[in-house]
């Protein structure tokens, strides 16, 4: 790609994403209020959050890989089922990721 369709892409994505944004303030009152939406709403960004997990642990470029990576994750999983502080998650799960890294 090059430089100047590079630069038209990055312009015309800001342009849609502030328009987007801008929409939004504009959408009646009454509409966000509705209980239905305030509960789909609540859900989008522990969903989001979650795929971004999944998509950064076991996705390289177009391909799905199984190591160090996942094994710190469920190791991460495990320590929040077991309702551990957030730093003892993060240690435990850096420290075996480089454990199983190390040991690959």
């Amino acid at each position: 790609m090059s430089p100047t369709a590079m630069w038209i892409v990055l312009g015309a994505t800001s342009v849609l994403c502030f328009s987007i944004k801008l929409l939004g303030h504009l959408v009646p009152e009454p509409w966000l209020a509705n209980a239905r939406l305030q509960r789909i709403n609540a859900l989008i960004p522990i969903s989001l959050l979650s795929a971004l997990v999944i998509a950064q642990g076991v996705v390289v470029k177009t391909h799905v890989v199984i190591d160090h990576r996942l094994a710190g994750l469920g190791v991460a999983l495990a320590a929040l089922f077991a309702k551990a502080p957030f730093p003892v998650v993060v240690v435990a799960a850096a420290a075996t990721s480089a454990l199983v890294y190390h040991l690959h």
